[in-house]
């Protein structure tokens, strides 16, 4: 892809900073620290899918030479039930909390130890003595549905959502906010037997939105398809594994941990551990791999917090890859059915979906809601109704992964369009063209003003027609279907869309009177790149070479600001309108005190080259920032503005009187959501004797708006390429029926794509239109 033309920085190729550490070993991961007197942990997991703890004897254990303590749920803190906890959480006893006294799955971890090495803390848990009571399971949602089958939990087996809060009363105090519940649904036998063979049974459900007259849709379609597709579930199965160290120093939780979300995960391991977020910090310079799994680290850091405490002494806890399995997290499968109408041409003019989440036993996932918005948003048909039911299963938690629902939408909705194009004798790019959003689009359920929400933008159809042009679509498919022995090729074509980022975050930088660029983040290093790139975006509003800034990094002692979570794609979108917020600030300031210092008015002044001038006159960013320190106020962050979080207060305090300090939340408001899309085209050949395949050629094309780093955006098209290619190849969990434990809990036999499943050729480009709803175009 060729690198941008018109900016110095943004859109340009370059080193990261961390690139030399990593390739040279010297990059630390949160299981390469050591301090003295560290201990490690080991968990002991239960080893039944549903059960009760009736005993724990731990004389034998506690009894050892170099066991230093013992975890149980006793020493977690209480959970108080409906608790606000803020950023949208509410406390409940039903949620995940580390260790546990009734146990959902093979692998939940029912209690810790801390010992001197790794060796003496497992010999300790296999003398712990554990009686259980085994209580009814299942692993399949479907056969949790009929019944008389047993529940997952005690209280239900499915997840409800509440009821919508009511209005607040003027004068009155806002209502409690309340989180979903666990309840009884059982399908009647009507149900399964009014669906034909290989059909979902479309029993009761517990969320619903529709959009437009469905049953006039069908009427003018010309193809109708009813169609059932078996979700897998497939784990992240990072290099790296959860990982976390704790200490504690003058009251203060000091944690390395693998987490995706440097400064977000402050106040998620402030929940688990029960204190005051100012008395966390998070150390994460690298982490190795989360795909969504460590959002913001996860909730058995508060394990090595808590023990850590207990012991008085620091405690690792690095998890084994088998443990990984257990507790790592993965992708729910949706078990769905979709009818879906079509006009001649292709159009859709009606779409009925029906979605049965494989939840896991813990906290409700947001797939099928996500996966409902993003078919929506894809394909804009002109009615839809989307029906949802989250089941909870006794196999380890879900959680986010890549494009959460995204990924599942789409693998549901490709093989539909394909064969209604078949059907209908059109061409499979012009019926995701006809389909594809534009503009503006609308998307998903009614909002409170009783409109759909609707994006910033959608090129996509313009990614369609590049894409198809470099894989020369209309070459290639006249050539599908041609069979040379055994073998046959074909192509196909597909597209995915997702949210792009949020707003209203903080950006914080310091020029210093050396007339180097000082720049905090808050942003994980997770692989992916941003925690640099987004930042390159204030040293091109400013004019400040590469080489001369600096960017701190991984420690939230060290004065980063409020930033968004590493998750949901959000972090180049959004971080890079806080970086352009906080570069606007600092270069308005710049103006304002070359215009004080060398007269005329502040507009007049020109930023560029390290220089502020106008009229011959100019100063040197090394002047400006000495003159920052002298004039002080807000000049130098002694005066700060009154919108930015309390967070970014705290820090811009502390950096006080270095230099001239640009600080500034995203106030640029946005009319519409963010979303980015692609457009992938295949080549695949497969063997009709054996049933070997394998893919040929891919390419993928993006609109993600402005591309700041083509290097990286090429990685993140491509990686996310190779996990969809895991979830095609049939990359799954698998449980034993009957007795509730894993059958796939390897690499090799749970089938995660490799380098030798890639293909020879993969191609991406980008369509490189920019956002008009963000000051970058990101």
């Amino acid at each position: 892809m060729p690198e941008n033309k018109t900016n110095k920085l943004v859109g340009h190729n370059y080193t990261t900073p961390d690139l030399v550490a990593k390739v040279t070993g010297k990059a630390k991961y949160a299981e390469d620290y050591r301090v003295d007197g560290m201990l490690f942990a080991k968990l002991l997991l239960s080893p039944m899918p549903h059960a009760r703890v009736v005993r724990i004897d731990t004389r034998a254990a506690a009894a050892m030479p170099g066991v230093k303590a013992i975890l149980t749920v006793d020493d977690l803190p209480p959970v108080v039930e409906g608790a606000n906890l803020g950023e949208g959480i509410i406390a409940s006893t039903l949620s995940e909390r580390g260790l546990t006294n009734e146990p959902l799955y093979v692998g939940d971890p029912v209690l810790a130890v801390a010992a001197v090495d790794e060796l003496t803390a497992t010999e300790a848990i296999e003398k712990i003595q554990i009686e259980f009571e085994p209580l009814p399971f299942v692993v399949d949602p479907i056969a949790s549905l009929r019944p008389g089958s047993p529940n997952a939990r005690t209280q239900g087996n499915v997840w409800v959502r509440p009821a919508p809060a009511p209005a607040r009363q003027p004068g009155g105090a806002a209502p409690a906010p309340t989180g979903p519940k666990v309840e009884e649904l059982k399908w009647t036998a009507e149900d399964f037997t009014a669906a034909k063979d290989g059909q979902l049974p479309l029993g009761k459900h517990t969320d619903e939105w529709k959009v437009g007259d469905l049953e006039a849709g069908f009427k003018e379609a010309d193809l109708v398809l009813d169609e059932t597709f078996v979700g897998n579930n497939t784990s992240h199965q990072p290099l790296e594994t959860r990982t976390a160290m704790a200490y504690w120093q003058n009251g203060k939780l000091y944690m390395h941990c693998s987490t995706q979300s440097t400064m977000r995960t402050v106040s998620a391991v402030a929940r688990w551990v029960g204190i005051d977020p100012a008395n966390v910090v998070i150390i994460s310079e690298y982490t190795g791999g989360g795909f969504g799994s460590k959002g913001s680290s996860s909730v058995f850091t508060a394990v090595a917090a808590l023990l850590s405490k207990k012991a008085n002494a620091p405690v690792m806890m690095r998890i084994t890859r088998d443990d990984e399995h257990h507790i790592g997290r993965a992708r729910p499968a949706l078990h769905s059915r979709v009818k879906v109408g079509f006009r001649k041409d292709g159009r859709i003019t009606a779409l009925d979906g029906f979605i049965v989440v494989d939840n896991g036993p813990y906290d409700v996932v947001s797939d099928s809601r996500s996966a409902g918005d993003h078919i929506s948003l894809c394909y804009q048909p002109m009615a839809m109704r989307w029906r949802m039911l989250t089941v909870l299963t006794n196999t380890p938690p879900r959680g986010a992964q890549r494009a959460p629902g995204g990924l599942q939408g789409n693998a549901l909705m490709a093989p539909v369009l394909a064969k209604a194009a078949r059907k209908l004798g059109i061409d499979e790019v012009a019926i995701h063209r006809i389909n594809a959003p534009e503009g503006k689009a609308p998307f998903g359920a009614l909002n409170a003003r009783g409109r759909q929400n609707y994006t910033t933008s959608a090129f996509l159809k313009q990614a369609l027609d590049k894409g198809a042009d470099l894989f020369k679509w209309e070459e290639r498919k006249a050539r599908s279907g041609q069979r040379s022995g055994s073998k046959v090729r074909g192509v196909g074509v597909a597209v995915s869309a997702y949210s792009a980022g949020s707003m209203g975050f903080d950006g914080l930088l310091v020029i210093k009177p050396d007339g180097r660029l000082m720049i905090q983040s808050g942003i994980g290093n997770l692989g992916t790149e941003s925690v640099f790139d987004v930042h390159r975006v204030a040293a091109e509003v400013l004019g400040v070479p590469w080489e001369k800034c600096d960017v701190t990094w991984g420690n939230t002692s060290k004065n980063v600001p409020n930033t968004c979570g590493q998750g949901g794609s959000q972090t180049t979108h959004a971080m890079t309108r806080a970086a352009h917020a906080a570069a606007t600030d600092a270069k308005k300031k710049i103006q304002e005190i070359a215009a004080s210092t060398l007269g005329g008015s502040t507009e007049s002044y020109q930023v560029a080259n390290e220089r502020v001038s106008a009229g011959g006159r100019s100063l040197t960013f090394a002047q400006a920032a000495q003159k920052a320190i002298e004039l002080g106020g807000k000049y130098d962050g002694h005066e700060l503005p009154a919108d930015i979080n309390n967070y970014t207060k705290k820090s811009a305090t502390a950096l006080a009187g270095q230099g001239l300090m640009g600080v500034a939340r995203d106030n640029y408001g946005r009319d519409g959501t963010s979303k980015s899309y692609v457009a992938g085209f295949a080549e695949v050949e497969v063997d009709v004797e054996t049933g070997a395949y394998k893919v040929l050629d891919f390419v993928a094309v993006s609109d993600c708006g402005t591309v700041i780093h083509p290097r990286s955006l090429g990685g993140q098209i491509l990686g996310g390429v190779m996990l969809g290619f895991g979830h095609a190849y049939g990359q799954h969990w698998a449980y034993d029926q009957h007795y509730g434990v894993p059958l796939a809990k390897r690499f090799y036999n749970s089938k995660p794509p490799t380098i030798l499943d890639a293909p020879a050729h993969m191609q991406w480009a980008a369509v490189e239109l920019p956002d008009p709803e963000t000051p970058v175009g990101a």
